[in-house]
């Protein structure tokens, strides 16, 4: 049986926007829906099931952040959010309602279609069953152990470095922010405490990076938090 095209939700006020990524998405073999508000966005998503949603976060009506939180509700689907410069606030609360990634205003598409191919196949990954080993990119973490090696060779953590190596392996490729890792790591009294997450960061790198002035691995995504690229290029 021949395999379905990806489906791709567009969701943005702004026509123009909405016309060149149909355009450039079905060029690239993509199914595409678009819609022009929130609320339509919804009865699509609820209708058609996409694959993979681009969603605006600043939108009459409903905002780009209820309609990620509407949608989270029922699904897990990947959400990318369009975010314009400046507008870090918003892109973080997005990021912190469940959306996996953020491309800002204006974008170039080949960058937008990057992510769209990175969300996606993190999205068609099976379901890992339980293990206590594992193993993305460089990295090969020992769940049972709290052992870590790194290109073969052996890092050696503290508890807190090794809880937050892992759940950086746990989401790689995804935009995780402040107040998300912190909460994942040091509980929920903690979301604030950015000094905490800087310093263990910090120390993370000077143990795992091959230049920790220049992090490969662990990169930060300015005024929101870091990224986890598994796989040093």
């Amino acid at each position: 049986m021949e395999e379905r095209l990806a489906r791709i939700l567009v969701v943005d006020d702004e026509p123009q926007i909405t016309r060149v990524l149909r355009a450039s998405l079905t060029a690239q073999g993509y199914d595409v829906h678009t819609a022009l508000d929130a609320a339509s966005a919804l009865r699509i998503f609820e209708d058609w099931h996409p694959d993979l949603i681009i969603a605006d976060l600043v939108m009459p009506q409903m905002s780009g952040l209820e309609f990620c939180r509407r949608v989270r509700l029922v699904s897990q689907v990947p959400i990318i959010v369009l975010s314009v410069k400046g507008d870090e606030r918003t892109k973080v609360e997005a990021l912190d309602l469940g959306a996996d990634d953020y491309v800002t205003k204006p974008f170039g598409i080949a960058e937008l279609l990057a992510r769209i191919r990175a969300a996606l196949r993190r999205a068609r990954l099976p379901f890992p069953e339980r293990t206590d080993v594992l193993a993305v990119g460089d990295f090969q973490i020992d769940l049972a152990a709290r052992e870590v090696h790194v290109r073969g060779q052996q890092v050696r953590l503290t508890p807190k470095e090794f809880d937050l190596l892992v759940y950086f392996a746990q989401n790689a490729g995804r935009v995780l922010t402040h107040r998300k890792l912190l909460g994942a790591i040091w509980g929920g009294e903690y979301t604030e405490q950015n000094e905490y997450l800087r310093v263990f960061v910090g120390n993370l790198r000077k143990k795992i990076e091959p230049d920790p002035n220049r992090p490969r691995y662990i990169v930060t995504e300015p005024w929101v938090g870091y990224r986890f690229n598994p796989q040093a290029d």
